[in-house]
């Protein structure tokens, strides 16, 4: 296409008759838009029902229409992206879910929360002292006076949840500013919190009938009454990592027997020292994470035992295992004796984990296989300088009382489980004598310190190994503490039985320990893996599968 002729004029004298034409057939045009605006508790309450709500017009700037121009879409009133299509709901919190959670507030998303008056009350009451649950109440109180001090507005219309930066929330917070009519049965005394919490919602039931009112609690006994009653009640699961402990990442994966032959044609591999690298794709990819184990075993064909090394797209690399199983490879005379002991002892020896998590019912050899991965990398490859041990002091049942001595003499009484697998180890030093293993047993306990958890916070463990004992009864919240103590070169193993949860308030799904293999699953420097069988002996195997 030949290009058009250059202008013959400059620019100062050529016609501008054409663009002033233009100008003049432009026209400005008004768009209207509807716009309702909600009120108080009603806002968020379905359409059904209800009448219809007068229109409020609202006129936008003018437009110029110019000639060519691309025709836009009218302005429209900007509203919140909801993340609920359907009517949001008011949950009535409890007392008790306050003082678990203090940020539970900023955790029902769309939907509105109602605080009864006695609900402040209680807080009032349970702020004072050292505890967990009077640190939450004080929280929880700082954070009730930071919304109100961001409201300007009347509190009876609501107070935005987001007004603190939660930008994620989009309800309302609402208090008790009126005394609400509500009939309760005789037989709950009326002075009791918890019955008038339980009159509060039957009230605000009837008086917002077109609108769903939970109430939200920790206290199996107030959900029951209020489902006795006809009340919608439900528990704070916020705080839980999982619904079912049977969904909890257990780090190893068993490859299909039909594996070779989907990716025969698509695998690389390459041997690096004594290890041998597989490069794969495939639709096994997207399932698997860093640092999981995989394995194959078929009858007839020979075994693989693999660790997830590398993801990038869709292609993923394996490396290939050491074998503690045989002697040559023992740690300090242990071997493993089984497939999820090797996957475990891999992790435990791998300077590139920093963070290791091993669960497993009672007798799978958690404690005896961190000791010994410890003991080698301290006394023989001077990787770290010394073992720390702590654990949760949470006993099985009535407690003793107070214990005498340091804190380390105070923890004895805790460490049963470090002496009995110490007095393990020893025994597998039979060359030196008696006095070789009396030295031994001395410079051992030189290098193991046992510390306890009220005095780990604003500490720094410099290239220490922490082994963290019966980690399933830390809540999250300690379990964060103790893994932010890690300084340079400092490596932590955490250990525990989900199914021997002794601390009242936590289960499998809100326990510490299930809290970081979740939270940790996939990252490059952390690895997991779930002991299966017992190696204690068949008196406890058996214990552990029928008791």
């Amino acid at each position: 296409m030949p290009l058009p002729p250059a202008p013959a004029k400059r620019a100062a004298f050529l016609n501008t008759d054409g663009l002033a034409a233009a100008k003049a057939k432009s026209r400005t045009t008004r768009k209207v838009t509807l716009r309702h605006e909600p009120s108080a508790l009603d806002e968020h309450m379905p359409t059904k029902g209800r009448p219809a709500p007068a229109p409020v017009l609202i006129k936008s700037e003018p437009m110029p229409a110019y000639k060519g121009e691309r025709k836009t879409a009218p302005v429209r009133a900007a509203t919140p992206k909801k993340k609920n299509a359907g009517p949001t709901k008011l949950f009535v919190l409890d007392t008790n879910v306050l003082m678990h959670d203090p940020m539970c507030l900023f955790r029902f998303e769309e939907h509105d929360v109602f605080l009864p008056m006695i609900v402040l009350e209680e807080l009032d009451g349970h702020k004072k002292g050292m505890t967990e649950v009077a640190r939450n109440a004080r929280q929880t109180s700082r954070s009730l006076d930071a919304l109100v001090a961001s409201h300007n507005s009347d509190i009876i219309t609501g107070i935005k949840l987001d007004g603190t930066g939660h930008i994620e929330v989009g309800g309302r917070l609402f208090f008790q500013t009126e005394p609400l009519d509500f009939t309760l049965p005789a037989s709950l005394p009326q002075g009791k919190a918890d019955n008038q919490i339980l009159g509060v919602v039957e009230a605000l039931r009837i008086k917002h009938a077109q609108r769903e009112v939970v109430l939200v609690s920790k206290d199996i006994n107030m959900r029951v009454k209020a489902r006795a009653l006809g009340l919608a009640a439900e528990d704070y699961q916020n705080d839980k990592t999982l619904e079912d402990g049977d969904l909890l990442y257990s780090g190893a994966l068993a490859l299909p027997e039909d594996f070779w032959l989907k990716h025969a044609k698509e695998v690389e591999s390459w041997q690096s020292g004594s290890h041998t690298f597989y490069r794969l794709s495939g639709p096994l990819v997207p399932d698997l994470h860093i640092n999981q184990f995989v394995y194959y075993e078929a009858p007839g064909e020979p075994s693989l035992y693999a660790r997830v090394t590398e993801i990038r797209g869709h292609t993923v690399v394996l490396k290939t295992l050491k074998d503690f199983t045989h002697l040559k490879n023992a740690v300090w005379g242990v071997t493993t004796r089984n497939r999820e002991q090797n996957f475990a002892m891999n992790l435990l020896t791998d300077p590139e984990i920093d963070f290791v998590t091993l669960t497993g019912t009672a007798g799978t050899g958690k404690t005896l296989m961190a000791l010994a991965a410890g003991l080698t990398q301290v006394l023989d490859d001077r990787r770290y300088t010394e073992i720390i041990m702590t654990r949760a002091t949470v006993s099985v049942g009535e407690d003793i009382g107070f214990l005498p001595g340091t804190e380390e003499e105070k923890m004895g009484p805790w460490m049963g489980a470090l002496d009995d697998n110490l007095e393990v180890l020893a025994k597998t030093e039979t060359s030196s004598g008696d006095w070789g293993r009396a030295a031994t047993n001395d410079l051992i306990r030189s290098r193991i310190k046992i510390k306890s958890l009220n005095f780990m916070r604003g500490r720094t463990f410099l290239n220490k190994y922490l082994i963290i004992d019966e980690a399933q009864n830390l809540t999250p919240k300690q379990m964060k503490t103790l893994i932010t103590r890690a300084g340079p070169g400092t490596k932590i193993i955490c250990m525990g039985n989900l199914a021997q949860i002794d601390t009242p308030y936590l289960t499998e799904g809100s326990s510490g320990l299930t809290y970081a293999v979740d939270r940790f699953k996939g990252w490059p420097h952390g690895g997991h893996i779930t002991l299966a069988r017992g190696e204690r002996s068949r008196l406890a195997d058996f214990a552990s599968e029928v008791l």
